[in-house]
């Protein structure tokens, strides 16, 4: 296919966001069964997470175009305070979290830095990667290719339901802790789809990543959901449903009308 020349229309968005969503769901299995013999200590670093962006190479390859202009997106908005209400809220998701359990728990714990496996500072960058190469597909890709048809809530609420089903092995655990995350997957994909809406480049993924950046830190000293207890993850996805409900109260009216459709569409 000639770049450029992309089908219009519905099936071009849907095909693509299907495409992008199996080879994400594939590579990320893939990855996942040889991480441990690459010898990368899943506390540092899941492979899984490199999914996303794999996905995104794939459609690239055919739809070049459209894959660049949606990674660059349409809108210039950089609000300063924009990004600090956002990396804030993930800030307040653990806190949060983390009050909701210590009351219904009798207290919540917490693992200094020290007490790591592997020193801190190797962990919060690898955390960020990895966090990247996963917002590379959320929330650059996916999200800006949905809203393209799509209102803000519409759009993100399809890709924190996708999101949440990418990850397979949780569905393994008690039907409540499955419920507990998918909701935490589309409360936070909600989050940041209003939050970044307009927006687009580097700076979109930055701020993506770094949220969910903060969240996994949050939560690996925190908490220990991924134990697979049911109440953690409970409080989890509560949290996450409350800030989502303040973003989308306060910012959704104005940017619920579906925007004008990229190059190709």
């Amino acid at each position: 296919m000639v770049d450029g020349v992309e089908p219009a229309g519905r099936a071009g968005v849907w095909g693509a966001a299907g495409v992008f969503t199996a080879v994400a769901f594939v590579a990320a299995g893939v990855l996942g069964a040889v991480q441990s013999g690459t010898g990368v200590p899943t506390e540092v670093m899941q492979l899984t997470q490199f999914g996303p962006a794999v996905g995104v190479g794939v459609v690239a390859l055919y739809r070049w175009r459209r894959t660049r202009e949606l990674l660059r997106g349409e809108g210039e908005r950089r609000t300063g305070g924009r990004a600090v209400a956002l990396l804030g809220a993930a800030g307040l998701i653990v806190a949060l979290t983390v009050l909701a359990y210590g009351v219904a728990s009798g207290g919540a714990g917490f693992t200094p830095p020290g007490a790591l496996h592997h020193p801190f500072m190797l962990i919060a960058a690898a955390q960020l990667v990895g966090a990247c190469a996963e917002e590379l597909g959320w929330r650059c890709f996916l999200q800006p290719l949905l809203r393209t048809r799509l209102g803000v809530l519409a759009s993100s609420v399809t890709v924190g339901v996708v999101w949440g089903a990418w990850h397979v092995p949780v569905f393994a655990q008690a039907p409540a802790y499955a419920a507990g995350f998918l909701v935490a997957t589309v409360a936070m994909s909600v989050v940041l789809g209003v939050a970044l809406d307009g927006t687009g480049g580097p700076y979109r993924l930055l701020l993506a990543g770094g949220f969910h950046t903060l969240v996994n830190l949050g939560l690996l000293f925190f908490m220990d959901e991924e134990s697979g207890a049911v109440l953690p993850m409970l409080c989890f996805g509560l949290s996450c449903l409350v800030v989502a409900l303040v973003w989308a109260v306060r910012d959704t009216p104005a940017a619920e009308a579906v925007p004008t459709t990229l190059h190709g569409t």
